[in-house]
């Protein structure tokens, strides 16, 4: 089953896609249930009654006649894994525990869902504004100290999440902070696929493209920390919740060969992080994160506001 959020006409609802492009409204078939997918899963974090109000049901409209929001837009927490690949530990040089996994934490607000634009910074802030396709687990049902053998029991679904980063303001400081959650810098979506649909994570492959161009192409199985350890991890000192979403880490980039000029990096370039094959986002560009099995995330990418006072 595939459930989004989205705007139509001005209101918030969630629905379940079903073919294509159908999707069935939750306020037409299940109008009992809460309005948001945050709120659904806090009463039916397993969406058993999701299913049920929607099986069989005719569809209420078009997927093209919304505005997707993030799959959960906005969870209390989102958990988001540095150097969760071999390949990408290998291509950026930098140490990881073998032991431990390497989190920091992104807001609501640094993302929006696809086919929404991504803000790429002015570049009087920053030029380095990169792409990372990733993998995205949606939490179910809460829990405190779960152990690995009951962690895929919490897990309400998967999604694609690209998780943009502003390589100047990563290398501010320790923390990633700031360079991981510029303002509408990442997406995630199109939907929650439930586990019974997506099977094993694990034998699907994750690719990022920039203009049609696949920059990122690997194996989910190539990540260092699996979701039951980091679901475990986790929950050791945090009561993880419904609708909170934990982003497993990105694969290295391919390879990029003599003639691909794009993917030459601009020494200039005040980066934190430098590899090849990597090839930052500028506005004009569409990016897009398919993961096999899953869907694919797709995203403009326009120019952020100028660096002036700005009141809202």
């Amino acid at each position: 089953m595939r459930v989004i959020s989205y705007q139509k006409d001005g209101k918030s609802g969630v629905g379940v896609v079903i073919g294509d492009n159908d999707v069935i409204a939750l306020s037409d078939v299940a109008p009992e249930l809460p309005g948001s997918l945050k709120a659904i899963l806090e009463v039916d974090p397993g969406l058993d009654k999701v299913r049920a109000a929607s099986d069989g049901k005719a569809p209420s409209f078009l997927m093209d006649d919304v505005l997707l929001d993030p799959v959960i837009p906005e969870p209390i927490a989102i958990w988001a894994m540095a150097l969760n690949f071999h390949t990408h530990v290998e291509e950026t040089g930098l140490t990881t525990s073998d032991k431990f996994p390497h989190i920091f934490l992104r807001h609501a607000g640094g993302h929006v869902g696809s086919g929404q634009p991504l803000m790429c910074p002015d570049p009087e802030i920053a030029r380095a504004y990169d792409y990372e396709g990733e993998m995205a687990i949606i939490i179910g049902k809460s829990g405190r100290h779960i152990p690995k053998d009951k962690a895929l029991d919490h897990i309400a679904g998967f999604s694609v999440y690209n998780e943009g980063s502003v390589r100047e303001f990563q290398g501010h400081n320790r923390q990633f902070g700031l360079g991981k959650n510029f303002e509408k810098s990442a997406s995630f979506g199109p939907w929650l696929m439930t586990p019974d649909e997506f099977g094993d994570p694990y034998v699907q492959s994750i690719r990022t493209s920039l203009n049609g161009v696949v920059r990122q192409d690997e194996c989910l199985d190539g990540s260092i920390f699996r979701m039951d350890e980091l679901i475990h991890y986790i929950s050791t000192g945090y009561k993880l919740r419904a609708g909170d979403v934990i982003v497993c880490g990105t694969p290295g980039a391919k390879k990029p060969d003599a003639n691909d000029k794009a993917a030459q990096v601009d020494a200039h370039f005040d980066d934190a992080v430098q590899y090849a094959g990597r090839v930052h986002m500028t506005p004009g560009d569409i990016c897009e994160v398919e993961i096999t099995g899953l869907g694919t995330l797709s995203n403009p990418v326009e120019a952020d506001i100028p660096p002036v006072y700005t009141i809202y």
